[in-house]
């Protein structure tokens, strides 16, 4: 897309309290890029990609993201650690401090929506206060044609400003950094941190109410793709168990990689125009898909270069959380628009440090509701302060950070889906094997394909017990055989080689499943909550 007109001959901002006219409109990547250079905040790689660094935070601070508690939202959101109330009169008295600071700086604006599905479609406004914030913009929001900027009209607008540190005492935040959600003004405000994942993430957890509670939408925190006969699949997962990684296949369009909506039509589409993959241990070889997508026009976040600008995807010094932000037509074998139908399978991708789950299991209805409202996955050791063996993380229907609604409503939602549709879904650890972490080794990503490509296809087959085993502790069926997997890896039993050591450590996680399921029993029926472990330890 070409670069428009720029600054205010174009737009205003004075609708924002914005009175100048020292901002850029609707640049191109290349112009955002040669200004983070200019303005010696970033480097180019080798290949002319962008590298920048987010400062203090290299990812989301979910304990200062907030929700302006309202007439619209007071009575709809489940508010708790998750969802903190903010004062719609602490809003106003801190947007008035941001505007002003804005006021003094050189802006980059950007108008663009979220929503492949025209019906869905949500037109924002993105104002930054650094260029290489308005290049992710580009690179993660869908962007409108030159036609329809002619009569854009923003419904949402992100304000984005890293540099201005709010006053904890003063403006009712934790601390200096916040994200705070205002559904009445329809703005996203963001402080005093330059992670780019808070721009995006405020967008999807506004799509998390505005989707289930006026378009009868279920929102997801997933990926998607389609096969070559049109049935689409669907990946939920947290960070690092391998949304982008298993449902970028050259097999399969791509729909998206992090955040989709499933409608009543039992159509699903993307929300976003790009995608934000980690690169942690990025190597051609096993990912060259997102290897390949890092070229020019692309963003690399908090990665480390040697002299000669060469990326090494295996140094974490700066954080473990190494990210690639692309527009969606940097991977060639995509879906356009961003549309599936038919949806034929679900996968929970789980990155279980323990190393007892199934490398893929096929869950009943309501096992499904179970893990779904569970989302569990696990922290390993030196990821977190403090954090010296596994830990158990659970995250509500993968993606708790992001959902204003409880749980419950969600997972309803999707009950409801898959009874409709009549889904395949799967339990799929993409986590250890052999042992826990530090003994036992990660899950090769070309078994977890092969898994997949096998529950796609149908050749793991219909439920018996000739070609499934019911695991005597978490209850969920595990195939006995699986076309490219050896038999062994199959069962994580088999891979410890030490019965009790395996099923002390299986108990363990059965009765983390149980004590975090605690705050939802009174709100799920008899059938989900039979959809956990069969056994757990006293």
């Amino acid at each position: 897309m070409k670069s428009s007109a720029t600054n205010a001959n174009t737009i205003s901002l004075k609708q924002y309290g914005i009175l100048h006219a020292n901002f850029h409109y609707q640049e191109d990547p290349e112009q955002l890029q040669k200004a983070t250079i200019e303005k010696n905040m970033g480097v180019e790689t080798n290949n002319g990609t962008l590298a920048v660094n987010t400062g203090e935070f290299t990812g989301r601070s979910p304990m200062d993201r907030f929700i302006v508690k309202d007439d619209i939202t007071k009575d709809k959101v489940w508010w708790g650690p998750i969802n903190i109330a903010f004062e719609s009169e602490k809003f106003d008295a801190l947007y008035k401090k941001v505007i002003a600071y804005l006021n003094e700086k050189e802006l980059f604006v950007r108008d663009s929506y979220a929503c492949a599905d025209q019906d869905y479609r949500l037109n924002i406004r993105v104002i930054n206060e650094y260029p290489w914030s308005n290049m992710f913009a580009y690179n993660m929001f869908l962007r409108p044609t030159e036609t329809e900027l002619e009569d854009f009209t923003p419904e949402w607008t992100v304000i984005n400003a890293p540099g201005f540190m709010a006053d904890a005492a003063v403006d009712g935040t934790r601390q200096h950094n916040f994200a705070i959600l205002n559904f009445t003004e329809k703005i996203a405000l963001i402080g005093g941190t330059g992670y780019t994942g808070e721009i995006k993430k405020g967008i999807f957890s506004a799509l998390n109410f505005i989707l289930p509670v006026y378009k009868e939408t279920l929102p997801m925190h997933c990926s998607a793709n389609v096969g070559k006969d049109g049935d689409t699949a669907i990946f939920f997962g947290l960070s690092g168990t391998g949304k982008t990684t298993l449902s970028t296949d050259p097999n399969r369009k791509l729909i998206g990689d992090d955040e989709h909506g499933w409608t009543s039509r039992n159509t699903v589409f993307n929300f976003e125009g790009g995608c934000y993959a980690k690169v942690i241990n990025l190597s051609e070889e096993q990912e060259p898909e997102i290897y390949g997508a890092i070229k020019p026009g692309a963003i690399l976040e908090n990665v480390v270069l040697d002299d000669k600008g060469n990326v090494d995807f295996a140094d974490t010094s700066i954080t473990q959380n190494t990210r690639v932000s692309y527009p969606i037509h940097h991977i060639d074998n995509i879906q356009q628009p961003s549309i599936g139908k038919n949806v034929k399978n679900i996968f929970f991708l789980t990155a279980d440090a323990f190393g007892v789950l199934p490398p893929i299991s096929k869950l009943t209805p309501s096992q499904a509701a179970y893990h779904f409202i569970s989302g569990y996955t696990a922290k390993v050791a030196g990821t977190e302060a403090g954090v010296v063996e596994p830990v158990p993380s659970f995250s509500a229907c993968f993606g708790a950070p992001f959902m204003p609604l409880h749980p419950t409503k969600y997972a309803e939602m999707l009950s409801k889906k898959m009874k409709e549709s009549g889904v395949d879904v799967w339990l799929v650890n993409t986590g250890w094997t052999g042992g826990p972490y530090g003994i036992g080794t990660r899950m090769k990503l070309k078994y977890t394909r092969a898994m997949i490509s096998a529950a796609l296809s149908g050749k793991l087959g219909l439920y018996s017990y000739d070609k499934y085993h019911i695991h005597s502790v978490f209850g969920v069926a595990q195939p006995r055989e699986c076309p490219g997997v050896p038999t062994s890896v199959l069962s994580p039993r088999a891979t410890w080689n030490n019965d009790e050591k395996y099923y002390t450590t299986a108990f363990k996680l059965t009765n983390a499943f149980r004590e975090n399921f605690k705050k939802y029993e009174s709100y799920a029926s008899e059938e989900i909550r039979r959809g956990g472990p069969q056994r757990y330890a006293f």
